[in-house]
């Protein structure tokens, strides 16, 4: 096999590899967030969900499923900055599902 073939059939598995780790990571996700339930926005509920996102093995593995690529195959370090990124992001995406849409109907076109 020529040096050209052995580097496309690697950036092939590779890119096969990201696509069904991240589908699968997401999907985990999903139903561990389904497991857990609706999110009260009090302490105490912030309180449940973290013991309850912790303590869920759905979503670990999901974590896993999208952190095997960077830090097992690729080496990447993730740094404590990083971390604080996706604790935000994290905090941001609760912020937003809380919220109600805010969009209106629009009524039915008579033909």
């Amino acid at each position: 096999m020529s040096h050209e073939r052995r580097l496309r059939f690697k950036t092939l598995f590779m890119v096969l590899l990201m696509v069904v780790c991240a589908n699968v990571g997401d999907l985990l996700l999903k139903r561990g967030m389904l497991q857990i339930g609706a999110v009260q926005v009090s302490l105490t509920g912030l309180w449940h969900a973290l013991l309850s996102t912790t303590h869920n093995g759905t979503i670990w593995l999901g974590i896993i499923f999208l952190t095997t690529l960077a830090v097992v195959i690729l080496h990447e370090m993730v740094t404590p900055k990083r971390w604080v990124g996706v604790v935000l992001i994290c905090i941001g995406v609760l912020l937003v599902g809380q919220t109600k849409p805010s969009t209106t109907n629009v009524p039915p076109v008579a033909s």
